[in-house]
């Protein structure tokens, strides 16, 4: 832990020459400010090793004690709730860092895979070890191929671990589903700004939109359209929340003509105004039911969702 007098240092990007770091999360200055959430340019694993407290992840909170791991992965909206005496160890890389291939069935992109565990037993011990490895390696191994291409397979490898915690309660999909939605979601990380018409991306990847939506269903329990609405929400409540652009400018960059039609929009999918969004996401407070101040504002808040209602 860092004590009273020593300075926090801000936590840096992956370093470039291997791509991977680690360090612990009180050498970081990730949990000093509450005020706002920030967006990391690349992936982070935070491994709770003493202590409790609370992470927010894309607005949802996630509480934490020894054991629990969360995955923060880039563009998302993070903010640290340091509770008493809390710590943990971090582990970061590049989005770029792993090819496909060694991570076979590892949702590494921007998307909405599993963001939390709470270890127990041997998977604790396991992840312990590889973190704690990776610590080590990152300390003695700071440049050259070699010691690049050890730290690559050591976090693939604590990746494929992870993806075995929760592989025995996936629902069977078909091969060409699985990759008819994985594709759909690049494509929509790319051009959900340019785009919110679901017919664009069964073009893009050649299919017709009965099939896009079908493998949505599978892989999501969601249409293609709700995913498309709730990917350029979820965009929209970053920026409100981890910037200070104005709405009509958050509107404009997620392609409405009107600022009116984006209001219209965000209502409709977070069940409050892009204003009393900033206003709840700025006053979080980890552990409260809503982060609000007052009644009115709290039940605004829980009102939030992660996603729309499917029967809308």
């Amino acid at each position: 832990m860092v004590t009273p007098g020593q300075q926090r240092s801000r936590l840096a990007p992956a370093p470039p020459g291997v791509g991977v770091g680690a360090c612990t999360l009180s050498a970081t200055d990730l949990a000093a400010d509450l005020s706002r959430p920030r967006r990391l340019p690349y992936h982070l694993l935070a491994l709770t090793t003493v202590g409790q407290g609370a992470v927010e992840i894309d607005f949802a909170e996630h509480r934490c004690r020894p054991g629990t791991l969360l995955w923060i992965r880039p563009g998302q909206a993070v903010r640290f709730g340091a509770g008493p005496g809390l710590d943990a160890a971090l582990v970061t890389w590049r989005r770029d860092l792993l090819p496909a291939a060694e991570i076979t069935g590892v949702p590494v992109d921007d998307l909405p895979g599993p963001a939390s565990w709470q270890l127990a037993g041997e998977d604790e011990d396991a992840v312990i070890s590889e973190v704690a490895q990776l610590g080590v390696d990152c300390a003695r191994h700071s440049s050259g191929a070699i010691a690049a291409g050890l730290l690559r397979h050591q976090v693939a490898v604590l990746l494929l671990r992870i993806a075995l915690l929760g592989a025995g309660a996936r629902a069977a999909t078909s091969v060409s589903e699985a990759r008819t939605f994985v594709r759909f979601r690049r494509d929509l990380e790319e051009g959900h700004a340019q785009s919110r018409r679901v017919e664009d991306y069964a073009a893009r990847i050649g299919c017709s939109v009965r099939t896009l939506t079908r493998a949505s269903l599978a892989l999501a329990g969601r249409t293609a359209k709700q995913v498309v609405d709730d990917r350029v929400a979820l965009e929209a409540r970053r920026l409100l929340a981890c910037t200070e652009l104005s709405v009509a400018e958050i509107g404009r960059r997620l392609g409405f003509g009107e600022p009116t039609n984006f209001g219209r929009f965000f209502h409709r999918e977070a069940g409050m105004s892009p204003g009393a969004f900033r206003t709840w996401a700025a006053a979080w407070t980890p552990g409260a039911p809503a982060g609000k101040p007052s009644a009115d504002a709290a039940d605004a808040g829980r009102r939030v969702p992660t996603q729309r209602p499917a029967a809308d």
